[in-house]
Parts: C-alpha cells; sequence; structure tokens
C-alpha cells in the first residue's frame, strides 16, 4: 500500500508510527492487524464511543519495520538545492530519506522537511502536466507525520490534495490510492471530533473499493467492518447493523466456520442489538461469538466476551446467570493478567452495578473501592482511556448512592485525563454532559449552564447535532437557562431539542413529551400563552388518543392547562392543531395583562 499510514496510534506505541513501502501493492484492501480486546460495557449516560470487538481485521494500526532487531543509524544530513527538485531522481530519494529518518528515530519534523520537498519535487515532474501517484503516496506520508505531530487540522489540505490525484478508471493502482486517502482523510477527521465528516469519507472510500474488488470480497467486508464502528461511534445503529450484516453474509462465504472474523462480526452486531434493546438477539450473537473463541484457544477474549453476556443477562434482570458470567471472566484476567490490571477493575465496577440493582449496596461499594484502587495506582501499559472510562461508570454509581460531590469529583478526574488525547472531543461532552447534570441536582446552575453549553459545542463541532443525546443535552441546558433567569434562550434550546427528539424519537417519546411541556413553560413565561395551549392541547391529545390517561402527568398538564385556557377566557379545544407550523421565530408575542410567576409552571427534566 502506497504510503498509507493510520493516525490512530495505539496510546502506547512509539510517537511516531509510519511506514513508507518501498513499492507499490496493487491491491485495494486494508490492513490486518488486530485491535484490542473489547471494554465492558459502560452505564455513562455519555455519547459512547464502543471499542472494536476483538479480534479485529479493521481499523487497525500498521507498525514501523521491526524486521532488524538493530536500531538503525540516523541517515547522513544531506544538503539538498531547492532549484534541483525538478529532477525526477530526487523525489524518491526524499521520500527514502524520510522513511529512514523516522525508522533511525532522529525526529518527525526532520522526516516532514524530506516529505514536503519530496512531495514538491513529485509535483514539478509531472509528466504532461498531470501528477503521478507518487505525489499521492508523499502526500499520504506528510499527513502521517503532522497527525503524528498533534496537527490534525494541517493533515487535512494535504489529504484533500491527495485524494484528488488518483484517477479510478485508470487502474488499481489507482483506485488503491483513492482508496486509502479517502480512509486516512476519514481517519484525521475522526481524530478531530467530525464523525459525520469521517463517515462520508469512509464511505466514498468503500465504494472505490467496490467498484475496483466487487461487492462480495473479504476486503471489502473489513472495509464495512470499519464503517459499521464509525456509525456506532456516532450512535447510528441502523447503518451500522445493515453492514455488520453485509459483513457476515462475506465472511460466511470467505471464512471457514467458527472463524475469529466471524467472531468480531458477531461481538459487534451485538453491541448494535444491545443499543437498540434487542437483548436476545445481541445474547444469541454473543454465545455464537464465545464458541468461536474457544475453539481458537483465545482465553482472554472468551473471558471479554463473558463480561459482555453478564451485561446482557443484567439488562434482562436475571442477576445470578450475570453473576455468573462476571466470576468467570474475573478469575481469566486475574490469573492472565494480574490483580491489579485494568480488566480486573472493570469486572468490578460491573459487579457493583449489579449488586447496587439488586439492593446489597454494602457489597456495591466495596467493589467500587477495590476498582479505584487499581485505576489510583495502574499498572504499566494503562491507559488513560482505560481509567476515564472507568471512573466515569463509577461516578454513575455514586450518583446513585446519592453521592453527587463524589461523583463530580469523578467525572472531573475522568475529563482531565482526556483533555490532551486526540479523537476524545464526543467523550469529554458525554463527560461534561454529566458534569452538567450533577451541578444541576446540588443547585450550582451557572457551573451547570457552563458544562452543558460546552459539551453543546463540542457536539455540534462533532456532528452529533441530529442524535438523540444531543436534543436530551440541550433541554437539559435550557432548564438551567430557566434557573438563570435566560429566558429566551431556553426557549430556543427547547425549540431546537423539540425538532430532534419529534425526528428522532417520535412525539409519544417520554423525552420528547417532556421538552413540549418544558416548552409549553416557557412559552407561558414570555407572555406567548396562545402557544403554550396549543402545546398543551397537543399533548394532551397523543395522551388521550396513544399513551393512555393513567400516567400521572396527564392530570398535572391537564390542570396547567385549565389555568391557561381560564386566564385567556377559553375552553379546551378538543381537536389539537399540528405543530408543523407552531413553532415560528417570527410569531407574535402575545401580551399578558396581568404577570404570573413562571417557575410556578413547573419544568422536567
Amino acid at each position: 500500500m502506497p504510503g498509507i499510514v493510520s493516525v490512530k496510534t495505539p496510546p502506547e506505541a512509539p510517537p511516531l508510527r509510519i511506514s513508507v513501502p518501498e513499492e507499490t501493492n496493487g491491491r485495494v484492501g486494508t490492513s490486518s492487524g488486530r485491535s484490542e480486546p473489547v471494554n465492558p460495557k459502560s452505564n455513562s449516560p455519555a455519547p459512547r464511543r464502543p471499542p472494536s470487538p476483538s479480534p479485529s481485521t479493521s481499523r487497525a494500526k500498521p507498525s514501523p519495520d521491526r524486521s532488524s532487531g538493530k536500531k538503525k543509524s540516523p541517515p547522513e544530513k544531506v544538503v539538498i538545492d531547492e532549484s534541483s527538485l525538478d529532477n525526477p531522481d530526487l523525489g524518491p530519494f526524499l521520500l527514502k530519506l524520510a522513511r529512514d529518518t523516522i525508522a533511525s528515530g532522529e525526529g518527525p519534523n526532520k522526516a516532514l522537511d524530506y516529505a514536503l520537498r519530496a512531495a514538491k519535487s513529485f509535483e514539478k515532474c509531472a509528466v504532461d502536466g498531470e501528477p503521478s501517484l507518487d505525489l499521492a503516496m508523499s502526500l499520504h506520508v506528510v499527513a502521517a507525520i503532522y497527525c503524528s505531530l498533534g496537527r490534525f487540522e494541517e493533515a487535512i489540505p494535504v489529504l484533500e490534495t491527495a485524494i484528488k490525484v488518483p484517477d479510478v478508471s485508470k487502474g488499481a493502482d489507482h483506485a488503491l490510492a483513492a482508496f486509502s486517502g479517502y480512509m486516512q482523510l476519514g481517519d484525521t477527521h475522526s481524530m478531530l471530533g467530525q464523525l459525520d465528516r469521517s463517515i462520508e469519507c469512509y464511505k466514498d472510500g468503500l465504494k472505490i473499493q467496490m467498484e475496483a474488488l466487487g461487492d462480495t470480497d473479504p476486503r471489502v467486508a473489513e472495509t464495512c467492518r470499519y464503517l459499521a464502528e464509525a456509525h456506532v461511534q456516532a450512535m447510528q445503529f441502523d447503518e451500522a447493523e445493515d453492514l455488520c450484516k453485509k459483513t457476515l453474509e462475506i465472511h460466511r462465504v470467505h471464512s471457514p466456520p467458527a472463524s475469529l472474523e466471524e467472531a468480531a462480526d458477531r461481538r459487534l452486531m451485538a453491541l448494535i442489538c444491545e443499543a437498540k434493546g434487542d437483548y436476545e438477539a445481541a445474547l444469541e450473537h454473543l454465545v455464537l461469538a464465545s464458541m468461536a473463541m474457544i475453539a481458537n484457544a483465545q482465553e482472554n477474549e472468551v473471558a471479554a466476551i463473558d463480561v459482555s453476556i453478564g451485561n446482557i443477562y443484567l439488562s434482562l434482570s436475571r442477576f445470578d446467570e450475570a453473576v455468573f458470567s462476571y466470576q468467570k471472566a474475573l478469575t481469566v484476567f486475574k490469573s492472565s493478567k494480574g490483580d491489579n490490571h485494568p480488566l480486573v477493575a472493570s469486572v468490578f465496577v460491573r459487579l457493583a452495578d449489579l449488586y447496587y440493582k439488586t439492593g446489597k449496596l454494602r457489597e456495591s461499594r466495596s467493589y467500587c473501592e477495590n476498582a479505584l484502587r487499581i485505576y489510583a495506582k495502574p499498572v504499566p501499559g494503562t491507559t488513560a482511556e482505560e481509567i476515564a472510562c472507568g471512573l466515569t461508570e463509577i461516578s454513575a454509581i455514586y450518583e446513585l448512592f446519592n453521592e453527587p460531590e463524589e461523583a463530580l469529583k469523578l467525572l472531573l478526574k475522568a475529563m482531565k485525563l482526556l483533555e490532551d488525547k486526540p479523537g476524545q472531543q464526543s467523550t469529554i461532552a458525554g463527560i461534561e454532559a454529566r458534569m452538567g447534570v450533577m451541578f444541576y441536582m446540588v443547585g450550582r446552575y451557572e457551573e451547570a449552564h457552563s458544562s452543558f453549553e460546552n459539551a453543546v459545542a463540542k457536539l455540534r463541532a462533532g456532528g452529533e447535532r441530529k442524535s438523540a443525546f444531543f436534543g436530551v443535552v440541550l433541554n437539559q441546558m435550557g432548564l438551567s437557562s430557566v434557573q438563570l433567569f435566560k429566558i429566551d434562550e431556553a426557549a430556543e434550546l427547547f425549540e431546537e431539542a423539540r425538532q430532534i427528539l419529534e425526528q428522532e424519537c417520535g412525539p409519544c417519546h417520554q423525552d420528547t413529551l417532556g421538552v413540549y411541556s418544558n416548552l409549553a413553560a416557557t412559552y407561558d413565561a414570555l407572555g406567548r400563552v396562545e402557544d403554550a395551549i396549543e402545546i398543551l392541547e397537543y399533548v394532551l391529545k397523543l395522551r388521550e388518543e396513544k399513551l393512555g390517561t393513567a400516567n400521572p402527568d396527564f392530570d398535572d398538564e391537564k390542570k396547567r392547562l385549565a389555568e391557561l385556557l381560564k386566564e385567556a377566557g377559553k375552553s379546551r379545544n378538543k381537536k389539537a392543531k399540528s405543530l408543523e407550523n407552531l413553532i415560528d421565530p417570527s410569531s407574535k408575542t402575545t401580551k399578558k395583562e396581568t404577570s404570573r410567576k413562571w417557575s410556578a409552571f413547573g419544568f422536567r427534566s
């Protein structure tokens, strides 16, 4: 593959992991490395970025050349006249210097200089004004070095230039270069938290690969799985499920029964089914994946799947079976990893959650404390992401203990661990949203509003402005605005939340109904009584026709509507109007003749 480097290098890896092959390979495919075992389930309401179920043949990270056990000596210093860049022999020479500089560990900045000059040379030496694939290869290397230096924004335009160089109609080499460029560009957008742009790049890469190889090539399956994982990270589970089904179909044809590839696909499918609430289907996929791992003697992977099976049993309230699965995994992790490994701590957290749900609070707290002791003194090789994930999960349990201050401390620690980590913007946004809820619970409304504001900004930048989670965060931020008497801002936030939740969850969903109620209360506070009445009439109509009137919220909303109608001198309209044109920014505000306390109307979180 011509100079293609994944920018998502593992945290424990050296700062720069770049491989520049000597010659172009005509295959349009993906690398074949393996990812780490899947982490146990998170109970955080933060938007989860589920890790890749392992082992995976996608989203892999190429490693530097380790064929020689000896460290290569630094390349000799070479002085190159810029005016000689039009020499056709200079570009390959500079690219080799860049590769040798990287391999010797001399430093990425010098390698970057060589790679940039190589790209200029290839550009100047273009035949008939058409740049060669060597230019695309050198630009890929330049972008990879930028990413290794944390300069992701500078890598974007370089890769956007690189993907314009190949002409896929000219054969496999051009298709390979285009495919690789799109995938690397997608990775770079992902590291900046721009999931929507990342997914679009992956889709373009997959389209090129399928045109070159056909729909059923095993390498297409790897890319489908890669894209499915990206959809899971963006919480687009329907799209992820379709891609994962395609991957399974391809692997059934090309892989032997109970293969590691099929096991990895099933673990991802289980994650998707669990997220969609289809626990029985998730359990079936996990059992099949476990059988495949047992057949391949993957003991630690079997233990990781046991944790996932325990999570499903816990969701189904099959507590005894969940305990059995967790204990099986705990025994394996302790024997293979040691008593202080973060995987052991992660199982402690799951057991703590289970014992809280079964009313054994002392055992639950004990497991939390044991996990915290491990995270406080992590073993070598433990990543900041692992610790932050564990702290976030434990904070959720302390929240259940009604100890918001302790939960806040843990969330703050988790956020600090992730602050400087690329690609963690969405996770940090979720933590900030959780912190906002905690601040709101303890009456620290200014801090709550600030946390929600930061979370909303990150989610907008990351392309998650259409997710149901984003709508919920907007609703929570609106509530904090109400407490700070920022009623106009609250109305705008509730309006945006309503649009998102209607689209993602439907009008009858409890979250959507809560936003309707909050929006009606806000309109009432702003003097827009007609709009408030219309919303409440619509909500009551929904409850009467589709949800039933047994819910206690029905009586509350009916009383609120009666008060507004009495003030407006009207009677209830039994035919609810459509909300299609209800929220119009140009609508006129109805003036109240007398002022009332809007806060008494009631808001819902």
